[in-house]
């Protein structure tokens, strides 16, 4: 005897509406002409900058420092092949024993980009007694850069354990003093500790940057400017993608069609442009927009809404990647399993140009097993069944989305990704794991207590306390430390693995990122806030003003 849809109890979560309307269907679809041939002006000097300064020894600390502006000002996508070209010459002229200024500097840009310098050249900062030195005790600069190159680290480091954990102390100390407040000095301190720069969304780091680099005297203009008009073309660019993806979103009125779910279109594509924002990923990331929104719809609809009958009969129709046998289900979930099928046919022409279609498999392959783990936690909380820590790691790790993201996100994005690439990530490789490890852990602290309150898969909070017979407070603690722990290894890994290219391994460090703004603390994703709207309206609302 069929149930009538009223009748079925459901653990509905009463998710926020989304806060943007319609605003973002309106942008100006006009190109820049001339901020395009500038841009190339400007690309060109300081192209040539780079160049002239690699094969002068006495200039590599000024080409440090350039780099490094480069960098953080959001333009090293244009520098790519030069500043690859710099930093080789430096390794190989200098190896772990970099003789020029800014050691701290060198050491995070080496790291950042592969090279697996060694941390032993911090031991000259110590004196014999093993403390650090007085001199870098009141210089706040060289603190600084100390501090942000301690977060590179790897596993077993204990030199830049004791790096951290001595300029966090001395930084605080020194934004409380009387005299810096409301400075510069005081205000870069307070952002550094509140979010240190290798955990930084490099898009939003370059707006931060932006106008603390101005106030330095000794700024390159050509650098400034460009990042300036960089970002204001680019800009251009992402709206019309998140037009393009509204429409397509509102097409489908999901508030009306599937009202339990969390309505995220543009939360989404902040997402992926934190995972990648460069120009010739333009393809990929709006794929990767509307694989997350749909994702988030998933996530809702297996943990908010689903019966588990209703989900069984949903996974095997996602497993056959099949319309058929869907009759017995709500027409909401019928729509969700029509928009992935026609999103996957819509990307699988635009890989059919590329003579790429079937890189789809893979993705579906990472979706079926998404999906069955959902179907793993609905069966434990349809049994009420508390798994052990293990148990609970196994599945929840792929049933957060992050993997499955992830291969999502190579589609589209050219040569840089093979058969070989999806085949590494689906055997969920070690800087995979741990990326997948800390997205987890981060969004089951901050989701935990909300979740509990509906009828819900118990959380991995509830199996660590009660496999450890610990308090809700110490296993908050003992995971924020795990999630730290999941950083060094993903440094390590970024350095060892040499399976995929460069590209892949930053859209790893990217995504961890994207969590460190959208999970850090509070779920800003769900309970979208001021700082999180914020940030989404200075990368595709306002411009930057030259």
């Amino acid at each position: 005897m069929s149930v009538k849809q009223e009748d079925v109890k459901r653990p509905i979560a009463n998710f926020p509406p989304s806060v943007w309307g319609d605003q973002f269907l309106v942008y100006d679809q006009q190109e820049d002409q001339t901020g395009e041939k500038l841009v190339e002006n400007l690309k060109e000097e300081v192209r040539k900058e780079i160049l002239r300064t690699v094969n002068i020894p006495t200039e590599h600390t000024n080409l440090l420092k350039l780099v490094n502006a480069v960098e953080r000002l959001g333009i090293v996508y244009y520098f790519e092949k030069e500043i690859n070209q710099a930093l080789h010459h430096f390794y190989d002229e200098y190896g772990d024993n970099w003789t020029g200024g800014a050691t701290s500097v060198w050491f995070r840009i080496m790291r950042q980009h592969g090279f697996f310098v060694s941390g032993d050249i911090f031991k000259r900062y110590k004196g014999k007694d093993g403390a650090f030195k007085e001199p870098l005790e009141n210089d706040t600069e060289s603190l600084l850069e100390l501090y942000e190159a301690t977060y590179l680290r790897v596993p077993g480091e204990i030199i830049l354990d004791d790096a951290l954990a001595y300029t966090r102390r001395r930084l605080d100390d020194i934004s409380k003093d009387p005299s810096l407040s409301n400075s510069m000095v005081s205000k870069q301190i307070q952002e550094a500790l509140k979010q240190p720069l290798h955990k930084r969304v490099p898009r939003i780091e370059a707006l931060r940057y932006i106008p603390f680099y101005e106030q330095q005297t000794s700024h390159n203009k050509s650098s400034l400017k460009l990042a300036k008009l960089g970002f204001n073309l680019l800009q251009s660019l992402h709206r019309k993608e998140l037009c393009h993806i509204h429409k397509w979103w509102k097409g489908f009125n999901i508030p009306s069609n599937v009202p339990y779910a969390r309505n995220r279109l543009v939360e989404c594509y902040f997402w992926s442009l934190c995972v990648y924002f460069e120009p010739q990923y333009s393809q990929s990331r709006m794929f990767l927009a509307k694989f997350l929104a749909l994702e988030t719809l998933l996530d809702d609809t297996y943990d908010a809404y689903g019966t588990f009958q209703e989900l069984e009969i949903f996974t095997e129709a996602i497993k056959r990647w099949s319309v058929t046998g869907l009759d017995n289900l709500p027409e909401s979930m019928k729509l969700i399993h029509r928009m992935i099928l026609d999103m996957y046919e819509d990307m699988e022409k635009i890989l059919l140009k590329m003579g790429k279609s079937h890189h789809l498999d893979y993705s579906k392959e990472a979706m079926i097993e998404y999906i069955g783990c959902y179907l793993k936690e609905a069966e434990w909380a349809n049994d009420n069944y508390i798994p052990t820590a293990e148990e609970h790691k196994q599945v929840t790790i792929v049933s957060s989305g992050y993997k499955n993201t992830l291969i999502a996100s190579f589609a589209a994005m050219g040569d840089v990704i093979t058969d070989d690439t999806f085949k590494w990530a689906l055997t969920m490789p070690p800087l995979l794991k741990a990326c997948c490890s800390l997205c987890r852990v981060m969004d089951d602290i901050v989701t935990h207590k909300d979740e509990q309150e509906r009828m819900h898969v118990v959380s991995g909070i509830q199996c660590y306390m009660k496999e450890h017979d610990v308090s809700e407070q110490q296993a908050y603690d003992l995971l924020n430390q795990k999630v730290e722990e999941d950083w060094k290894e993903m440094n390590l890994e970024s350095l060892r693995c040499k399976d995929v290219e460069r590209p892949v391994i930053m859209l790893v460090i990217n995504l961890a990122r994207a969590m460190d703004v959208l999970y850090k603390n509070k779920d800003h994703f769900t309970h979208v806030d001021e700082e999180l709207i914020n940030h989404i309206k200075s990368l595709v609302d306002e411009t930057i003003a030259i």
